[in-house]
């Protein structure tokens, strides 16, 4: 056989014959993932939600399921920005398949993504992120009695070196400069700068310092030390099942106490709308957030106090303070010692193991997993729109696991040799059994027995 060569340029045909066209039969994820969507009629319960936001005539939009299945493609596939999505979409022929796009056909670009998320409201993604709490309450995944919250930071689409002064307007540059020459030196370089600043202590404040580009990005330490530009994400999980029931973007200046109350509430406006639903309400237990799970991050008098006073129980881990001064406040030390109780019992120390495999485990799908640990977009609305249809699409991942026993699409690619390898151990430990026995047929069989276990670690 003679060495075939590339040719650098090819002539391209005219004219394809349709039967000449390469199909595929789809990634089975992804057709799984459009026949529920289907069963659930995902498509006219969108488009029912958005005909609002156009106009009767004129040319037809891209249809909006296909813009929320591209925003749940960034989970599936790990991608981070819409411009990843719309060429992954574009390149890939399942993707093509589960848009509904055939080879003739553009698919949206990610210019065409930010029009329509400019165009529909935050309320309508958020009845998105609520219809797939439904198909989750419907299939028992959804319980609302114990809710756990967290939060972490997404790193913001801005610089730190681009913050302005919020009283002159004065760049953090010249403002080094300016300081650099009222100390004595007339002419600062680049150097003077640095070394001054090195020396400064609370180099910036929230108070002092804005991003004129993203004015809701705060200045905060970042988990791995940085000081970065950020947004706080918090969310609410269902300690039962682990599906996310609320999504929360606010400042990364707001402390967890403060948060808290905003992220409450959100889980109860959507158990509620869960709740109306006479198929999914089933599943739900009669008292929605009957106890809430935190971090020590979320101790606090006021949240004890309040949560006692709405008929939740709360399991928060408490900080060491010391010995406490009860005087004139019986009703913070009735609730501080009651969840003091709670989580040294049982069932306390059940919950606290539970929180981080619960809590923590939602974030790293996600964030790190699912690509959404830095935005690309500015402003709390645009990202909390993104982040409630990308958490959207983990929560059908954890549908998907129970019902067909895989919650994403790359979860099948390491399947094969999961299985090999697991074959390749059984034989092994046969092999180790027979050995140990001295059957006879080792003795007469012994070159079968060494040589199939390293075909199948070579074949796996």
């Amino acid at each position: 056989m003679a060495l075939g060569e590339r040719s650098v340029e090819r002539q391209g045909d005219f004219w394809i014959a349709v039967q000449d066209v390469v199909r595929t039969e789809g990634h089975p994820f992804y057709e799984k993932l459009n026949q529920v969507l289907a069963e659930h009629d995902f498509d006219e319960f969108v488009e029912r939600r958005c005909r609002k936001f156009y106009k009767d005539g004129g040319r037809p939009s891209i249809p909006p399921g296909v813009y929320f299945r591209m925003l749940m493609v960034g989970f599936l596939e790990g991608l981070d920005s819409e411009r990843g999505i719309a060429w992954r979409c574009a390149d890939s022929l399942a993707l093509r398949r589960f848009l509904g796009y055939g080879l003739t056909e553009g698919t949206p670009e990610h210019s065409t993504l930010s029009v329509i998320r400019n165009r529909l409201d935050l309320k309508t993604h958020e009845r998105v992120f609520r219809w797939v709490l439904i198909v989750l309450a419907k299939a028992g995944l959804v319980r609302g009695k114990t809710v756990g919250v967290d939060a972490t930071t997404l790193v913001a689409n801005a610089a730190l070196k681009s913050i302005v002064r919020r009283d002159t307007g004065q760049g953090y540059e010249e403002f080094l400069k300016e300081l650099a020459r009222n100390s004595g030196i007339a002419e600062p370089t680049r150097e003077d700068v640095a070394k001054l600043d090195r020396k400064r202590k609370n180099k910036a404040s929230n108070e002092d310092w804005v991003n004129p580009h993203d004015p809701e990005a705060k200045i905060t330490k970042l988990k791995d030390g940085r000081t970065h530009l950020a947004h706080k994400d918090e969310q609410a999980v269902d300690m039962d099942t682990g599906a996310v029931l609320a999504v929360t973007v606010q400042g990364a200046d707001l402390g967890d106490t403060t948060t808290l109350a905003t992220t409450v509430e959100e889980t109860l406006s959507n158990l509620t709308a869960v709740g109306r639903n006479g198929e999914a309400a089933e599943e739900l237990s009669e008292e929605l957030v009957e106890e809430l799970v935190a971090d020590k991050g979320y101790h606090s008098n006021e949240t004890l106090v309040d949560a006692q006073g709405i008929g939740i129980r709360t399991y928060i881990a408490e900080p060491d303070r010391g010995e406490r001064n009860w005087k004139g406040k019986p009703e913070e030390r009735k609730a501080v010692y009651a969840n003091r109780r709670r989580i040294r019992g049982a069932r306390g120390r059940r919950l606290m193991r539970k929180r981080g495999e619960y809590l923590e485990r939602p974030f790293a799908h996600s964030l790190e997993t699912g690509g959404m640990r830095r935005v690309y977009l500015r402003g709390h609305e645009k990202i909390l729109k993104r982040l409630l249809v990308h958490v959207a699409g983990m929560n059908l991942g954890l549908y998907m696991r129970k019902v067909f026993g895989v919650g994403t699409p790359r979860t099948l690619q390491g399947l094969g040799k999961g299985l090999s390898e697991h074959f390749v151990a059984l034989w092994s430990g046969l092999v180790a059994l027979v050995r140990a026995r001295a059957h006879p047929w080792v003795a007469g069989q012994a070159g079968l027995v060494r040589l199939v276990p390293g075909a199948l670690g070579s074949a796996a």
